[in-house]
């Protein structure tokens, strides 16, 4: 087994202390909710203190399977940008998340332009900081992990067809994690404006839609492709709603204003 890749952005994002991560997690779960039977959700990837949340509430009404495809965002030009992750364990404070590599095989024959790459992975957070929610709720799971560096609609469209085929040929389905910020470091007014735009063409089930207005409103949602590949994915597998459950702005705990990040979180069935 290949050596675990180390967690990047512990004692950052989230709390290196297992015992003080066990109690931020479920400090963001609490609270009773049916559970809904989702087949793709939406969650945000700033530290616990911002996005932790409304994360949180996307988790606590979900009911996750024991297989998770995570999509995300490459936010530094290091490494491929349509990079997958095969045979590596990820560590965090609560221990090793092992990858399904039956599910990558199949995930890079659909998709052949998918690119084995560490370095790509190698300091991202999107993903990461989803791992400590899944390990604590879930426990026993295995995922993939994929980030996106490119902007154009076909690729995009591309990989969602593609993981609908892989998701279609399944005996037991796999959850379609995609992992976005919201509008970035603007007032706390127009980061609502613009993020509404995005989150109305989520819950219509509408990717180009997504990809569209993110440019004519020059909204900075960072993880947009790894939404258009969800979204698209979901269409092709004949989802019927999507459901914003939560959303918030950093001002919200930082109390500033004038500088803001918008953070949501959805559900897809």
């Amino acid at each position: 087994m290949s050596k675990p890749r180390p967690p990047a952005v512990a004692g950052r994002f989230y709390p290196s202390d297992p015992d003080e991560l066990r109690r931020d997690i479920d400090k963001y779960t609490e609270g009773a909710r049916a559970k809904i039977k989702a087949r793709a959700c939406l969650v945000p990837h700033a530290g616990y203190m911002y996005s932790g949340g409304v994360a949180g509430k996307v988790y606590r009404a979900l009911e996750i399977p024991p297989r998770i495809l995570m999509l995300g965002p490459r936010h530094f030009p290091h490494g491929e940008s349509l990079a997958i992750l095969s045979d590596r364990p990820w560590r965090t404070p609560l221990g090793d998340a092992q990858i399904d590599t039956a599910l990558a095989a199949e995930l890079k024959q659909a998709f052949p332009l998918l690119r084995e790459d560490a370095v790509a992975h190698e300091t991202e957070h999107a993903l990461e900081v989803q791992l400590p929610f899944l390990q604590r709720l879930v426990g026993d799971f295995r995922f993939v992990p994929i980030v996106l560096g490119i902007e154009r609609f076909d690729l995009f469209d591309q990989l969602g067809r593609a993981i609908a085929k892989v998701q279609a040929a399944q005996k037991e389905p796999f959850l379609i994690l995609a992992s976005s910020d919201m509008n970035h470091y603007e007032s706390d007014a127009i980061t609502r404006v613009k993020d509404r735009y995005a989150l109305d063409k989520i819950a219509a089930l509408d990717p180009k839609g997504l990809h569209e207005v993110i440019r004519a409103k020059e909204i900075s949602m960072c993880g947009y492709g790894p939404a258009v590949v969800m979204l698209t994915a979901m269409r092709a597998l004949g989802a019927k709603q999507a459901e914003i459950v939560a959303y918030a702005t950093s001002a919200e705990v930082s109390g500033d204003y004038d500088w803001t990040v918008g953070y949501a979180g959805a559900l897809v069935s």
